[in-house]
């Protein structure tokens, strides 16, 4: 129910990773990576439809062997979401995966030696329809690079991916996306808004090394945040010490926040206080659990007391204000019916449902009307 982003995006040539836009104006996509051993392909298999299900449109895969390679295309053949495979230096790697079905290499042509091995690397990926993503991480710059500037800066990482992005010009390559991480959240947002006036293709947003699940939250949030506040930004990594299904959660929630991508339900919920008539906590708690499979768009606000509960409950597609002795539930703005606490979650996890069932339906009557 809420008015759209007021954010202006930056204009960007749009890439295809596998049959997910990048850029242009795409929605801006949520990935993480495996971390997983390459090798053990149930495993990683099972963690990529985990991160499906949790709604991330890309998934990385590291292929660090020739052996990793063999493994990821069986890994391909048994999942939906495209596959970016993560190779460093040895091309022959690319070569392979490109064959395998591969949807997008990561990969610094810098790194890979010759000019003809990425020149084959390139063909390999303009021969199979497959983009290139540039990833310039602060910790791992060319030593000449950090010979030059002593350490590293947004301008030492701008002009890293400038050279890489030199290696794919002179083939006439375009599709390709960047990235410019750093742990360091101002160097990483200056590098992003350098990189953002100098080239055209779409930037693959992140805060490498975040940290664990509530610092590097906490850490991505500010730093991307910023970033696309700005507008910048077509791809999202949240880098996490923590299960990657984690990662998935916290892109979405960010760009949620940002009204930039609607997927799930959209938590309004007060800390709670002594004016309130349920436990909103526990409430909370228990409806993000049971609800987490739900990516239907929905608006919920759930606040304790009357004090500012019937004005985020008019503005929500359901909303349950504390209240005594029972507690009143909104949809679509206007009072609907009243719950006592003896069986609060069970009865809005059913009211909620309800809604996203006739969301659903709604859209699907759009659907048909227009074919």
């Amino acid at each position: 129910m809420h008015s759209p982003s007021p954010i202006v995006r930056r204009k960007s040539r749009q890439i295809h990773v596998g049959k997910v836009p990048v850029g242009g104006d795409a929605p801006i996509s949520v990935q993480s990576m495996t971390n997983t051993d390459t090798l053990d392909v149930a495993a990683t298999v099972a963690q990529i439809e985990r991160l499906e299900a949790a709604g991330a449109d890309i998934v990385r895969v590291s292929v660090p062997t020739m052996d990793a390679a063999e493994a990821f295309g069986r890994i391909k053949q048994r999942v939906n979401v495209p596959l970016v495979a993560d190779i460093h230096f040895d091309h022959k790697i690319a070569l392979r995966v490109a064959e395998l079905g591969v949807d997008c290499l990561r990969i610094n042509p810098g790194n890979i030696g010759k000019e003809e091995r990425v020149r084959a690397v390139v063909g390999a990926a303009r021969d199979n329809g497959i983009p290139i993503r540039i990833g310039v991480n602060a910790g791992s710059l060319e030593k000449e690079l950090q010979r030059k500037y002593g350490e590293p800066t947004p301008e030492a990482l701008v002009e890293s991916a400038m050279r890489h992005i030199d290696h794919l010009d002179r083939l006439d390559f375009q599709e390709y996306k960047v990235s410019v991480k750093a742990s360091d959240v101002f160097m990483a947002v200056a590098a992003y808004r350098q990189l953002a006036k100098l080239i055209e293709q779409p930037l693959h947003l992140g805060i490498t090394e975040a940290g664990g699940l509530r610092s590097g939250t906490v850490k991505s949030s500010i730093g991307l945040g910023m970033l696309l506040m700005d507008g910048i930004g077509d791809t999202i990594r949240v880098s996490l010490a923590a299960d990657p299904v984690e990662e998935i959660k916290v892109g979405y929630d960010m760009l949620k926040s940002l009204r930039l991508r609607s997927k799930g339900i959209n938590f309004i919920a007060c800390p709670s206080c002594s004016r309130q008539n349920f436990d909103v906590i526990g409430t909370m708690n228990a409806l993000e659990e049971r609800l987490e499979d739900v990516m239907t768009p929905l608006d919920v606000s759930v606040i304790g007391c009357i004090v500012n509960g019937p004005g985020e409950a008019k503005e929500s597609d359901i909303g349950l204000t504390g209240g005594s002795p029972a507690n009143l539930v909104y949809v679509d703005g206007k009072p609907a019916s009243k719950l006592r606490n003896e069986h609060l979650v069970d009865d809005l996890e059913a009211l909620i449902r309800e809604k996203v069932r006739e969301k659903e339906q709604a859209e699907q009557n759009v659907i048909a009307r227009e074919a």
